[in-house]
């Protein structure tokens, strides 16, 4: 289980990545070139959104990198990252996966209660 949620933890903070990046630079976009009647127009929670972008797949990359040697940390990591993604994005085409594979991911090492090594995080 530890395999997997590193796996699906590093592939959905990829994932997360790109959404980030579009996130951020659409927010910049829209600042530097302004708002266009019924094409694009600001955020209500620019600098929110900003810090969500960036901080969000950092955990969920974080989370996946540490699901092998402490699953509790990574899959807490993993899980607050895909909050992190749907309060700043919600619930779409292109955060679905990110979402589900995080907290899959999450789920799957915080339930790995019996490692493969000797040592529990419980």
């Amino acid at each position: 289980m530890r395999n997997a949620a590193l796996v699906l933890g590093i592939i959905a903070g990829l994932f997360a990545m790109v959404v980030g990046f579009f996130g951020y630079g659409y927010t910049t976009a829209v600042e530097h070139f302004g708002e266009i009647d019924g094409f694009a127009r600001q955020v209500d929670n620019v600098g929110e959104l900003r810090l969500l972008s960036v901080i969000s797949p950092l955990l969920i990359l974080a989370g996946g990198a540490m699901a092998r040697a402490r699953a509790l940390w990574g899959g807490v990591l993993m899980l607050v990252g895909a909050g992190g993604v749907y309060a700043g994005y919600g619930l779409g085409f292109f955060t679905i996966f990110p979402i589900s594979m995080a907290c899959l991911a999450g789920v799957l090492a915080v339930a790995a209660g019996k490692p493969d090594e000797e040592k529990a995080h419980f």
